[in-house]
């Protein structure tokens, strides 16, 4: 994954298999987020999923320098640190249900909003696509319903300190009193597409 400072990224990852078992799972997996990647980007928007997450950041400059590494020579530091993240979460799932290999089947992708042609709208599809990840899965019938997103922290249901909700309001320019309305709007496909 390549970053560029101030540039806003849906950050995706996908398992042909299960990789958060309990509610533990996920929280050591945000557990470890917040200590190696939150510290080099703001985060808008997030998502776990039973066998994939999704992240929308903008990336801070301190997360883009790079760092030289013995086997990696010139990677960035919040390319690094997400990598660290998923081995470290791979081993502690690992030794947990007694299995072995790679967790996650692909690597991740880092798609920059920023490049396509109406930023604002697909930076707007993108942080309500993530959000309705769990009603489109059929895992719950509500947005409020599924605890493992930041949809409970922009309705007010919870106070998570995971996103930076001024910055989000300020890129997004929605509504704050009409947000579950909006959040429950029926997203075009074709945009969603351009979101991979």
């Amino acid at each position: 994954m390549h970053f560029e400072t101030d540039k806003t990224y849906h950050i995706y990852n996908r398992s042909n298999e299960t990789v958060f078992y309990s509610d533990r799972n996920y929280l050591y997996f945000l557990s470890k987020f917040k200590m190696l990647v939150a510290p080099y980007c703001e985060i808008l928007s997030w998502c776990l999923m039973p066998n994939h997450f999704h992240f929308l950041i903008v990336a801070k400059e301190n997360g883009c320098q790079l760092i030289n590494e013995k086997h990696r020579p010139n990677v960035q530091i919040l390319s690094k640190n997400f990598g660290t993240l998923l081995s470290s979460f791979t081993r502690a799932i690992n030794k947990e249900i007694g299995r072995k290999g790679k967790l996650f089947a692909h690597n991740s992708t880092a798609k920059c909003i920023n490049d396509q042609a109406n930023i604002n709208n697909f930076l707007e599809t993108c942080f309500h696509y993530i959000h309705q990840n769990p009603v489109k899965a059929e895992l719950c019938s509500n947005l409020s319903d599924w605890e493992f997103s930041s949809f409970l922290d922009y309705a007010g249901l919870r106070n998570g300190t995971l996103v930076n909700q001024a910055l989000a309001y300020e890129m997004l320019n929605f509504d704050k009193e009409n947000f579950i309305a909006q959040s429950n709007s029926i997203i075009d496909e074709q945009k969603v597409k351009c979101l991979y």
